[in-house]
């Protein structure tokens, strides 16, 4: 049994567990936050526009009764009835563009700075941890070791230009340049 909580304890205090946790947390206030936007501003609009084109109530008038109840007045009463509410059909589209949009906007620059973070350390020009500590110990604010960095990854990559210039300049040559040399060296030697 103890095993048992020992491996459930290491289960639970990986990394991937409480990142998905986080996520699944904020995913939920955000859908909050989508759904008040849906509902508390596009959704209005969608109505405004609607009822200016079709002359009626937009969205909350797009439904299909299938089984009308009525109440004692002779009025129609949707609870008690079976209708396709439209409307709801397409607040949920709305819902789904929208975090679709925003998702793909964060997933997009992650993947950006993963690259970025990546070319940097390909070229050897990211500041290391105990670096960015040293730095934050010398009183540099964060856009000054920004700056740094910034600054360090030009130099690294001016120099791996310059590298690739002498490494082309002492390439071997082609089967091409080696004939247009000999090309040449004719034409000096006929003249």
């Amino acid at each position: 049994m103890k095993k048992f909580f020992q491996e459930f304890k290491k289960f639970i205090t990986r990394g991937n567990v409480l990142d998905m946790s986080v996520g699944v947390i904020v995913g939920g206030a955000f859908t909050a936050i989508v759904n008040g936007l849906t509902n508390n501003i596009l959704k209005p609009l969608v109505n405004w526009l609607l009822a200016l084109i079709l002359g009626n109530n937009g969205l909350e008038s797009a439904v299909t009764i299938l089984s009308p109840a009525y109440d004692a007045e002779g009025a129609l009463d949707l609870a008690k009835s079976i209708y396709i509410d439209w409307g709801a059909f397409v607040s949920a589209i709305i819902n789904f563009l929208l975090i679709a949009l925003v998702l793909f906007t964060i997933v997009r620059a992650i993947n950006f700075a993963n690259s970025e973070m990546a070319r940097a350390k390909k070229l050897g020009g990211a500041l290391t941890k105990e670096e960015i500590k040293t730095l934050r110990k010398q009183g540099k604010s964060r856009k000054e070791i920004k700056a740094i960095q910034q600054q360090r990854l030009a130099d690294v990559a001016e120099q791996a230009r310059i590298a690739a210039e002498e490494a082309a300049k002492n390439a071997p040559k082609t089967e091409q340049q080696l004939l247009a040399e000999i090309v040449e060296l004719l034409k000096d030697q006929q003249k």
